[in-house]
């Protein structure tokens, strides 16, 4: 792996950079336009490094990296140095294939995860448009658990609206006042049915944090069949965008979050069925997997 590292040209690492950065807006679901909102980076200048015409002092940066045998991104880090052993459980890691990855996975949870009572907390995950709120509220009441909605519970946790919390601090505020309501909702609640926001496993320790403490159910459903679902709600946060681009970065964001959706316990497919149906085909298999 450091042999390839070290043979990408500049100009090819831009371009590879440039998707990176694309493709982890796309997992965030953010537009080239909150980013730049967030980040303070005129949207012109993401538009050249996402093209991969970056500044090239970033390629630079990682000749300096390459040179000092470090990666990149331990440079740039303002994270406090990680113990050695992590380092080294690191490097093995890099040498198992995925198949082998997941079996470590499986045993770390088993060993070290907090499994109890796990599947008496159920949390419903999937884009805007899954059904998430409505299943979930008729999923709750037919266990008899409460149904919480993570973004009352977010706007809770920050004492304003989850629109304020984006207009005053951007992204990485409401993933942080996310973060902080799922522990205070594990913490205080036994049993629940938790519609979570379409986003929240786009942030990996929160994703980590909700698998490892939920039974988790992806509700999934073709782009086309979100993107109708979010208009006949009235979702305001598409009224400005166009129908095309909007539905295209819906496949997008879809395309780059099917790896970490698919992580759930359990994938139910509510493409061309109706609420009812829908519910039942859920009811039944979690009555099913539940012991």
């Amino acid at each position: 792996m450091e042999g390839d590292r070290r043979a990408i040209a500049p100009a090819s690492y831009l371009k590879l950079l440039g998707e990176r950065v694309r493709d982890a807006r796309a997992r965030h679901g953010m537009t080239r336009r909150m980013l730049a909102h967030d980040s303070g980076i005129s949207e012109r200048y993401l538009a050249e490094l996402e093209s991969g015409r970056g500044n090239l002092s970033i390629a630079l940066l990682r000749r300096l990296a390459v040179a000092i045998d470090v990666p990149v991104a331990e440079l740039v880090s303002d994270e406090a140095p990680r113990p050695i052993e992590y380092t080294l459980l690191a490097e093995r890691l890099r040498r198992l294939e995925s198949a082998e990855i997941a079996e470590v996975s499986r045993l770390v949870a088993e060993r070290f995860g907090d499994r109890t009572g796990r599947l008496n907390r159920i949390a419903l995950i999937g884009l805007r448009g899954a059904g998430k709120s409505t299943l979930g509220l008729k999923l709750a009441r037919h266990l008899g658990w409460p149904f919480i909605e993570m973004s009352r519970e977010i706007e809770h946790e920050a004492g304003i609206s989850v629109n304020e919390i984006f207009d005053l601090w951007g992204q990485a505020a409401y993933r942080r006042y996310e973060r902080r309501a799922l522990e205070r909702i594990l913490r205080t609640r036994n049993q629940l049915v938790l519609a979570s926001g379409g986003g929240l496993v786009s942030a990996t320790a929160t994703f980590e944090r909700l698998l490892d403490s939920c039974y988790t159910v992806w509700l999934v459903a073709s782009p086309e069949e979100h993107w109708d679902r979010v208009i006949g709600q009235g979702d305001h946060r598409v009224e400005n965008s166009g129908d095309s681009e909007a539905l295209t970065d819906m496949r997008r964001i879809l395309a780059q979050r099917e790896a970490l959706y698919g992580k759930a316990d359990l994938r139910i497919d509510t493409s061309r069925k109706s609420e009812a149906q829908a519910l039942k085909k859920l009811i039944a298999a979690i009555e099913k997997r539940r012991p």
